[in-house]
């Protein structure tokens, strides 16, 4: 039986404009927003963020469904923040991205790039417990992201070093003298009470990122960086040991690790040597 060409294509015409979502494609602004968003991608490739955060923008106004444009945009925000320079105008910028991808969080609480992004703004911005909070929250939805637990590892030494060394120049022991401190320096009541505080206030610190570090090297055996840090994190731990054979064994055990450290950056060089020369090949 032969069909009339113009009735099957009044009934194509018909079915299209009947299926739910039909307009959407048919709508001027859904192509406007692609257009930007791929003009977005271009300048963002450039390395021009502030013209790529507008053309992410102008498509999110453009289609509200268009969630990539809204992360793009946070992301694009966020590449002008200065890490380190803390004046209002960077803060701002910061700020911004955070509020960016908060806001993407709210229709898609797992998004992973807000959720890793967040967490490193906040670090940037040495917001340490905050920057914490949301490495957490990244590894409960990406429970094998190595990175946070590292970061977490970094923080923890971050928040024990510097306050650490302000103790021990005010206990009048310079950075290059032996410890522990409890042992080395010469301390007034006022100040032993004041290094008990800082004591029980950093060794939990210490210890919950040798945790966080002992999580990243089982995802990764190879993670040199983690091993440098779980270096620091002993030498912070021998420098609060309540006796000289505690501190002897902890640098020990710190030495150790940056004996793996090394070696495991010797290993990866030679491989990737190797690699090199075959690939030449």
């Amino acid at each position: 039986m032969k069909m009339n060409f113009k009735v099957v294509v009044t009934a194509i015409v018909v079915l299209l404009f009947a299926i739910p979502g039909y307009w959407v494609w048919a709508n001027l602004d859904f192509l406007k927003a692609r257009n930007a968003l791929n003009k977005g991608v271009g300048a963002f490739t450039a390395g021009d963020f502030v013209r790529a955060g507008t053309y992410f923008e102008e498509a999110a106004d453009l289609d509200p469904e268009l969630r990539a444009a809204r992360v793009y945009g946070a992301y694009s925000t966020m590449m002008q923040y200065q890490p380190g320079a803390e004046y209002k105008e960077n803060l701002d910028i910061a700020h911004k991205a955070l509020d960016g991808f908060k806001a993407v969080l709210e229709d898609d609480p797992t998004n992973a790039t807000a959720l890793q992004s967040i967490a490193s703004l906040y670090f940037n911005m040495k917001e340490m417990e905050l920057a914490k909070e949301w490495h957490g929250k990244v590894l409960e939805q990406q429970p094998d992201y190595k990175e946070s637990y590292y970061t977490i590892g970094v923080i923890a030494w971050t928040q024990s070093y510097e306050p650490r060394l302000e103790f021990r120049a005010n206990a009048g022991l310079a950075q290059e003298d032996p410890g522990p401190i409890s042992v080395r320096a010469r301390m007034n009541r006022s100040q032993r009470e004041e290094y008990a505080a800082l004591k029980e206030e950093i060794v939990p610190k210490i210890d919950e990122g040798l945790v966080a570090l002992e999580e990243a090297l089982k995802i990764d055996e190879q993670y040199d960086d983690a091993m440098a840090y779980v270096n620091l994190l002993y030498r912070e731990k021998a420098d609060l040991a309540d006796s000289t054979q505690e501190h002897d064994q902890l640098l020990a055990t710190a030495d150790e690790w940056v004996d793996k450290a090394l070696e495991t950056r010797r290993r990866k060089a030679e491989e990737s040597t190797i690699e090199a020369f075959t690939t030449d090949e």
